[in-house]
């Protein structure tokens, strides 16, 4: 497994091999993707001699599409980020940013705007140095976006609370971390997550930290609700409607903790958030695994008359989910839709059919 510091450059082959550890979902973790994306994409955007705002554009969809390969994770998210960044700084590029008309992008200028706007093509004093300067910005948001989300542990977590979790999440991790450094008395309950098991692994880490923990198979899950206060659990992604994607068995232990009323907590930062939407047609939603643990390759004769599916992630709807606690704060997944429009560039939620139409642009002209 590839892990890197954070000021350490990744090579495109470094990144290619990050890329595959995650899609084959080793514990590469959202945030390293997303940190070296960006950092990745920064390195690109320095090294070329770019001039106007399209030639920025073309490149990072380029790169962009050789690190998203078949799935749509943080490295998507990072993309899309930096791609808002260039459309800002191109539309407020020259213009004086203490100006609060001036800076934001009105619905009339996105409506209206001119056609050599639309391509992005008109020559901007400094675009350059501003692009590089907000993706620094974006950076340093990355790096402090778990202790924000920490931060918020004292508002959550009471005294002799029992809060129930699954898998093993490293935000979560530190979070239950952070309240109990504030002295804060609290049980934990960790569903094990089989096959995989990764709930061992954050038990244990729990217990070494002076946390009363519980761990128990993800079958008494249910049983053990109705004496639990709170659920608290990280996310592989926020879907556009406020749903998860998250780790398999996180559907499961949400309709138990609706069955019984008992809230539940998403830690969510905001490179998690996505504007990709579940569909029925979505092949890169999920991915699945070998089943050799929960059926071994010795039962050949049994292997032969099924099949069997591992899937790595479950669908959780909105419904279900309470409250997201965030790097800016604390939002109920509605308004999740308010969050994208802020982060991301409507033109760019679909990078496949963004980067398709470019292509066939150029082509055509």
């Amino acid at each position: 497994m590839l892990l890197l510091e954070p000021d350490q450059e990744m090579s495109d082959d470094e990144m290619r091999t990050f890329l595959k550890n995650i899609q084959q979902g080793d514990d590469v973790g959202t945030y390293e993707a997303a940190y070296q994306t960006v950092k990745f994409l920064r390195q690109k955007l320095m090294d070329t001699d770019w001039v106007v705002a399209r030639e920025a554009i073309e490149l990072i969809k380029k790169h962009g599409a050789q690190l998203r390969g078949d799935q749509d994770s943080s490295i998507g998210n990072m993309i899309r980020r930096v791609l808002k960044i260039v459309k800002e700084e191109y539309f407020s590029s020259g213009k004086d940013k203490t100006d609060e008309k001036d800076t934001q992008e009105s619905l009339q200028k996105l409506l209206l705007a001119e056609d050599d706007e639309e391509r992005y093509d008109k020559r901007k004093a400094n675009l350059k140095d501003s692009v590089i300067d907000s993706i620094n910005v974006l950076l340093s948001e990355l790096e402090t976006s778990s202790d924000l989300v920490c931060r918020h542990s004292l508002e959550h977590i009471q005294h002799n609370e029992v809060i129930i979790t699954l898998g093993n999440s490293r935000l979560v991790q530190a979070f239950f971390q952070a309240a109990a450094k504030e002295k804060k008395k609290f049980q934990v309950i960790v569903a094990e997550s089989y096959p995989n098991n990764r709930g061992h692994l954050l038990a244990k880490a729990l217990v070494e930290l002076g946390i009363k923990t519980t761990l128990i198979g993800d079958a008494a899950i249910f049983a053990m609700m109705s004496r639990c206060n709170k659920v608290i659990i990280g996310t592989q992604s926020v879907m556009a409607d406020g749903g998860l994607k998250a780790l398999s068995g996180t559907h499961t232990l949400a309709l138990a903790a609706s069955h019984y009323s008992v809230p539940m907590l998403v830690l969510a930062p905001m490179y998690k958030l996505t504007p990709q939407h579940l569909s029925a047609y979505q092949d890169d939603f999920n991915h699945t695994v070998s089943p050799h643990h929960v059926m071994p390759y010795s039962s050949g004769e049994i292997l032969s008359h099924i099949n069997i599916s591992c899937p790595l992630y479950d669908y959780v709807p909105p419904r279900l989910v309470t409250l997201y606690a965030t790097n800016i704060g604390g939002y109920s997944p509605p308004y999740i839709y308010r969050l994208l429009a802020d982060l991301y560039h409507q033109d760019d939620y679909n990078l496949q059919l963004s980067s398709q139409s470019d292509f066939s642009a150029n082509v055509t002209s």
